[in-house]
């Protein structure tokens, strides 16, 4: 088994792919920074819930994922923003407004892990993560 050298990407791409092909949920391997960004999935309204399994070695995260009642996504749009060749570092008053503020774009600050409108309510800046709508 090779090892990932982008966790985030491939959490998002698990995700997206789960998304696309109608599942009720995905498991992914668990980390905090999963578990923080997952929490803000749930938080803003874009996956039902999540649960962690034990599998004997880190763990996964099982996330539900939440779909409209003529089965349309809710999550329609999962970008990577920042990635390994190039980080994307914006301060407090360079923070995204991801689709006017319809979605939410993803940050790693000092603070933790926190989405662009609590950045800005916060005053700090830090590494975009992901883009979600």
């Amino acid at each position: 088994m090779s090892a990932i050298t982008d966790p985030v990407a491939d959490y998002l791409t698990r995700v997206r792919n789960a998304v696309q092909a109608g599942h009720r949920h995905v498991d992914i391997p668990a980390s905090k920074l999963k578990r923080a960004m997952t929490q803000i999935l749930v938080d803003k309204g874009f996956v039902n819930r999540f649960i962690n399994v034990e599998d004997g070695r880190q763990g996964l995260l099982r996330v539900y994922l939440k779909y409209l009642p003529g089965g349309a996504p809710v999550i329609r749009h999962l970008e990577r923003a920042s990635r390994p060749g190039l980080r994307h570092y914006v301060g407090a008053d360079e923070l995204p407004r991801v689709r006017n503020g319809l979605g939410i774009a993803i940050l790693s600050t000092s603070r933790g892990v926190m989405t662009d409108k609590e950045a800005r309510t916060a005053r700090i800046g830090g590494e975009v993560l992901a883009y979600v709508y």
